[in-house]
C-alpha cells in the first residue's frame, strides 16, 4: 500500500482535468471466485492478473489454512494453486474472514459439505452482514450450521453431517446475489444426481451470477438455466471441477467506473484496460449510465474510455437509472451527481444496506455535507446537486468513509467541485485496491 494511503486522512483537490491510461486491478468478484473453485477443482491452476487486495489476501490465507498449496507470484501478478479434488485435506480450522463476502459466503457453502469442523468469523461489520437464507439453503441439504452470535448473522459453527439431495434446494434472492453464487459452486460437489436449485422471490444483482456461472463452466461444471429463477446442476462426473490450466482475470469494472466518472466530470480523455465490452462482468454497463447522462463513450474488446460530454449544455445531466444490475458502480453515479444538471435518482438500492457499511445511510449523509440536498429511501437515494459553485462545501472534519473502500473512492471524484476536500481513513482502499489514490492522482490535474 502506498503511504498516501496509509495516512489517517487525505487532501485532494480541487481539481480541474482528469486524462490518461489506467491498467486496471483484476476484479475482486472473479479473482475470489477462481481462487476457490481453482482450490476445489482437480490440478494445478495459475491465475493471471489475480487481484491482491485483503479481501483476496483473505481467501487465500484461509485456503491455505484448509490446507492447500496456494503460491503467490507476486512479480508476475499471478498465484498458483494446487487444487484438492474437492475435498480439503485439513477437517478442522477456525477461519477470520474479515470483510469480505465474496470469501465467507462461497467458503461457508464448500465446507458445510466437506464433513468437518469450521468455525468462520469476521470483523465486526461482517458479523452484522446477514448469512441466513445460506444457511436456510444449506440445511436443506442436511449441514449442520449453528450461530455463535445474533441468529442470522456470523460468527458460524459448521459440524460434521451427512449429506443429502432433496428434490429441489430453495434459496432467497432478494438480500444478496452471494448465497445463490455459494450454492451454485458447492453443489456441483456433492451432485451424485442432477439437482434444482431454485430462487425464491426476486434475484437481485444477477449479472454476478452470470459471474458465477461464467467462471464455474470455466472449471467444467456447466449449469443449464431454464427459466431465471431455476438452476440444474449436473451430475458430476468425476471431479466436480477440473483446472483449466491458466486463467486471466479481468480487469476490475467496479474500479473502472471511478475513473471513467473522472473522465465524464472532467471531459477527459480518460480511459481504461482490462475490461470493455467482451467483459463477463455487469459494472461495464456503468458506462451505458455515462451516456445517458451525456458522456461520449468509446469501447473495445478490453479497454473503455469515456473523452467528453455531448450536451448542449455541455454539462452531464441528471437521470432516473435502476440500479439492479450495477449495485457497486451505481454508488459511483451518487457522487457524479453533484455534477450533474437536475436531479438524479437511483432505485432498487437496497442491497447497499448490507454491504460494508449501511451504504444508503452513509451516501445520503456524506452527499449532504457536500451541500446536496438528498431523499433517502429504503431502496433508492434522489439527489439534487448544490445549486452553484459557491453553494458547495467542504466540511471541516472531512468525508468518512465508515471502513468502506468504495466510499472513499467514489467521494474522491468530489475533488472535481470548487473546493478541496478531506478524505478520512483513506487506507479503507486496501480491500480492492491498495494505489488507488496513487494511480487516480497520476492522472489529474
Amino acid at each position: 500500500m502506498t503511504e498516501l494511503s496509509q495516512a489517517p486522512m487525505i487532501q485532494l483537490g480541487p481539481f480541474t482535468q482528469a486524462s490518461g491510461t489506467v491498467q486496471l486491478p483484476g476484479s475482486k468478484s472473479i479473482s475470489n471466485r477462481a481462487l476457490l473453485l481453482a482450490a476445489l477443482a482437480s490440478g494445478e491452476t495459475r491465475l493471471q492478473n489475480l487481484l491482491d487486495a485483503d479481501d483476496t489476501q483473505v481467501m487465500r490465507q484461509a485456503l491455505r489454512t484448509l490446507g492447500l498449496q496456494v503460491t503467490d507470484q507476486v512479480f508476475e501478478l499471478a498465484c498458483k494453486v494446487q487444487g484438492c479434488s474437492g475435498h480439503f485435506p485439513v477437517k478442522q480450522a477456525d477461519l477470520m474472514m474479515g470483510n469480505a463476502g465474496t470469501a465467507i459466503r462461497p467458503l461457508t457453502a464448500a465446507l458445510a459439505v466437506q464433513g468437518g469442523s469450521y468455525r468462520l468469523s469476521g470483523v465486526p461489520r461482517m458479523h452484522e452482514r446477514p448469512i441466513r437464507d445460506l444457511v436456510d439453503g444449506l440445511r436443506q441439504l442436511g449441514a449442520e450450521i449453528e450461530y455463535l452470535g445474533t441468529e442470522g448473522y456470523p460468527p458460524i459453527q459448521i459440524n460434521p453431517a451427512a449429506i443429502s439431495i432433496p428434490a429441489a434446494v430453495q434459496v432467497r434472492g432478494d438480500v444478496s446475489s452471494q448465497f445463490l453464487t455459494a450454492l451454485l459452486m458447492a453443489l456441483p460437489l456433492v451432485a451424485k444426481q442432477a439437482i434444482r436449485l431454485e430462487v425464491v422471490g426476486e434475484l437481485i444483482s444477477r449479472p454476478y451470477i452470470e459471474i458465477t456461472l461464467k467462471m464455474m463452466a470455466l472449471f467444467g461444471a456447466v449449469v443449464q438455466c431454464p427459466d431465471d429463477h431455476t438452476f440444474l446442476i449436473p451430475a458430476a462426473k468425476g471431479t466436480a471441477y477440473q483446472s483449466p490450466g491458466t486463467v486471466l482475470v479481468e480487469g476490475d469494472a467496479s474500479s473502472a467506473s471511478y475513473f471513467l466518472a473522472a473522465g465524464a466530470i472532467t471531459k477527459g480523455p480518460m480511459r481504461v484496460l482490462g475490461v470493455g465490452r467482451d467483459s463477463i462482468q455487469g459494472d461495464v454497463a456503468f458506462v451505458a449510465a455515462l451516456a445517458q447522462m451525456g458522456a461520449i463513450v468509446h469501447q473495445g474488446a478490453d479497454w473503455l474510455e469515456v473523452a467528453g460530454v455531448q450536451t448542449s449544455s455541455g454539462r452531464l445531466q441528471g437521470i432516473t437509472l435502476d440500479c439492479t444490475a450495477i449495485p457497486d458502480a451505481a454508488m459511483t453515479l451518487a457522487v457524479v451527481a453533484l455534477f450533474a444538471e437536475g436531479e438524479t435518482r437511483l432505485n432498487n438500492i437496497a442491497s447497499w444496506r448490507v454491504k460494508e457499511t449501511d451504504r444508503i445511510a452513509a451516501m445520503a449523509k456524506e452527499l449532504q455535507k457536500l451541500g446536496a440536498t438528498v431523499e433517502e429511501g429504503d431502496d433508492y437515494l434522489c439527489i439534487r446537486p448544490p445549486t452553484t459553485r459557491a453553494n458547495w462545501r467542504s466540511p471541516v472534519a472531512g468525508i468518512d468513509t465508515y471502513d468502506d473502500h468504495r466510499m472513499a473512492m467514489c467521494f474522491s471524484l468530489a475533488s472535481f467541485g470548487p473546493k478541496a476536500i478531506q478524505i478520512n481513513d483513506p487506507a479503507c482502499v486496501a480491500k480492492t485496491f491498495p494505489d488507488y489514490f496513487a494511480v487516480l492522482i497520476k492522472h489529474l490535474t
